[in-house]
């Protein structure tokens, strides 16, 4: 009937809780620790999941709060606990998890439980949550970037993110909102709000987008939220990369701009993300695969590297249309680096390394350059591009695979 993951610390739970499920016809993965518990998400994206909250590596709650920071909460999560406390059913239903069974789990109300998560799972509103900046800015330049909304947020309502249309604005926006609440985008909404669309958006995010884009009539709208915000419990987050100056002259309302520029973010630029725009594209990725857009892939080590080196013209945007078009085009599961070479050269690589760019990641960038263009030379052949290259063979490889390019993908049989 469904696929339903069951994660304990504790043997003689999973078991039972196994064999009451199998018993009802469903198709149960165990899993004995939060490492398990992310393995089998990922290998078969659930239908739902019965989740302890007390495990030795890592606890229920922190897990929880992983996957819906990852825009991965794409299941109903029920939380268990011998030791459960008011508290923690709050805080584990703030996260988004749908219930909490406390320990002995009664038979009836286990199976009461679990047919009212599978009922939410069909429903036509379970749709994916979108990634945030939550679950990649661990470290870096995103994890201040994430700090900083966050921070910001505490002492004001309204945050214009200083960014052009391709920049991550949405990404960082989604950094507040909080599973179970309402995300309302201005941008399609063509017509007036009205005041139940902003109650339906009570204590979530108004997201207005590249507010150089909005109509005259979504600007009337944005101002009708703005006076609304304290009373909705809201936070209003909009992006822009013109000056104030720009949009009153294009005819904007002066006090409405003083407003949405009283708070303002600059967002750094996808090329200035080097060191995590890897990170980026693997949240990126998984939130693909689990909205359904592309079939399951995973991105390769080997195409880290590339990604990382790429001058990402076109901002977050082209990130994005990259990964989706590698992911619907590659035949395998993993994404590598010669998946992403020629969309990268398609997306406008320069033909030379930036001279802005740091000396060793100049260095890595004409390395990869060189080889990519003697390996297509001499049709994958590596006798002849280590006699070409001046390199012993096993120095060749290392080098080959330090900078992320295939080794050896063509038949070597003319040597």
């Amino acid at each position: 009937m469904a696929r339903i993951l069951v994660v304990d610390d504790e043997m003689g739970i999973r078991e039972l809780l196994s064999e009451i499920l199998s018993d009802e016809g469903h198709d149960v993965t165990l899993a004995e620790n939060a490492a398990a518990a992310r393995a089998a998400r990922a290998a078969q994206r659930p239908d739902m999941v019965l989740l302890d909250i007390w495990m030795p590596d890592t606890d229920g709650i922190s897990l929880l709060k992983e996957w819906a920071a990852a825009g991965q909460l794409t299941m109903p999560v029920v939380m268990m606990s011998g030791h459960g406390t008011i508290d923690s059913a709050v805080e584990a239903t703030r996260i988004g998890a749908m219930d909490f069974l406390e320990k002995p789990i009664a038979l009836a109300k286990l199976l009461a439980t679990v047919k009212r998560a599978l009922a939410r799972a069909s429903s036509p509103d379970a749709r994916p949550t979108a990634p945030s900046l939550s679950a990649i800015g661990r470290s870096g330049m995103l994890r201040d970037v994430r700090r900083k909304i966050e921070q910001m947020s505490t002492r004001s309502r309204t945050i214009l993110l200083r960014c052009g249309p391709s920049s991550f604005g949405e990404l960082a926006a989604r950094t507040l909102m909080v599973p179970g609440r309402r995300w309302l985008d201005f941008a399609g909404i063509a017509g007036p709000i009205t005041q139940e669309q902003l109650d339906g958006a009570r204590s979530g995010v108004l997201y207005a987008g590249d507010i150089a884009t909005l109509s005259r009539m979504q600007q009337k709208n944005l101002a009708f939220a703005l006076e609304r915000l304290d009373r909705l419990d809201a936070r209003l987050i909009g992006c822009c990369a013109q000056h104030p100056a720009e949009l009153q002259a294009a005819g904007w309302d002066p006090g409405l701009l003083a407003r949405l520029f009283e708070i303002v973010l600059p967002l750094p630029p996808l090329a200035d993300l080097r060191d995590e725009v890897a990170d980026l594209a693997e949240d990126v990725l998984k939130h693909l695969v689990d909205s359904g857009e592309v079939p399951a892939r995973r991105l390769a080590d080997s195409a880290r590297p590339m990604l990382r080196q790429h001058a990402w013209p076109n901002g977050y945007a082209e990130l994005v249309s990259v990964l989706r078009s590698a992911a619907l085009a590659e035949l395998g599961e993993d994404i590598d680096a010669s998946a992403l070479r020629p969309l990268l050269r398609q997306a406008g690589t320069p033909s030379m390394p930036g001279l802005d760019q740091p000396l060793r990641e100049a260095r890595e960038a004409f390395e990869r350059m060189y080889f990519e263009h003697h390996m297509e030379r001499e049709g994958g052949n590596m006798t002849r591009l280590a006699e070409r290259s001046g390199l012993e063979r096993t120095h060749l490889y290392r080098k080959l695979k330090q900078l992320g390019l295939p080794v050896g993908r063509r038949s070597e049989t003319h040597e």
